[in-house]
């Protein structure tokens, strides 16, 4: 089933939208959840909880992208989930350090004062993505979006740990600079 016909059970608020998100994009969303939470039960968990979001959320909300829509809203939620296990638990792990690592150059906590501004960086980002060779733009997303260990990353593109190390390492400084040219404090 096409995405565009999902949304349409979803704002027709057909239940059948549910069973096709998951069927069409269960395994990518589970895929993103258990990065991150690096255990299987909690990842189905926030997977069921995406699709409960995504039946409250659409609509009003219309994704041009529904992959990308479920998958950031998989993302959050099993975020939110780490950091409440992590308050808990006081772990570490990949998710850890891959958030410590861009910490340096993107803020985390810091309030945008207005959607305005929000959305100024999120297309001041986007501009610095596409302004990337394919592979370094890949590789810095599944670190820092899909939060890949970096020898799953080393694996997948055929890559040295070391090298991906360099190339995440370099397009943190391609960033802080991009950044600073457009007037972010880093």
């Amino acid at each position: 089933m096409q995405d565009q016909d999902i949304i349409r059970l979803y704002n027709a608020r057909n239940e059948q939208a549910i069973t096709e998100s998951s069927n069409k994009y269960g395994y990518y969303c589970t895929s993103i959840a258990l990065n991150i939470l690096q255990n299987m039960q909690d990842a189905e968990e926030c997977v069921n909880d995406t699709w409960l979001r995504a039946w409250n959320s659409i609509p009003p909300a219309k994704p041009d992208h529904l992959q990308l829509y479920l998958g950031g809203i998989t993302r959050h939620i099993s975020l939110d989930r780490f950091r409440r296990q992590r308050a808990q638990k006081r772990g570490g792990g990949e998710i850890v350090l891959a958030l410590d690592e861009i910490s340096d150059v993107i803020a985390s906590g810091t309030d945008v004062p207005t959607e305005v501004a929000e959305q100024e960086f999120s297309e001041s980002f986007n501009r610095f993505l596409w302004s990337l060779p394919e592979r370094d733009c890949n590789v810095f997303l599944r670190r820092y979006y899909y939060l890949d260990p970096i020898s799953l990353i080393a694996k997948r593109y055929g890559l040295s740990v070391a090298n991906v190390q360099k190339v995440l390492s370099r397009t943190r400084a391609k960033l802080r600079e991009h950044l600073a040219k457009e007037g972010y404090a880093v």
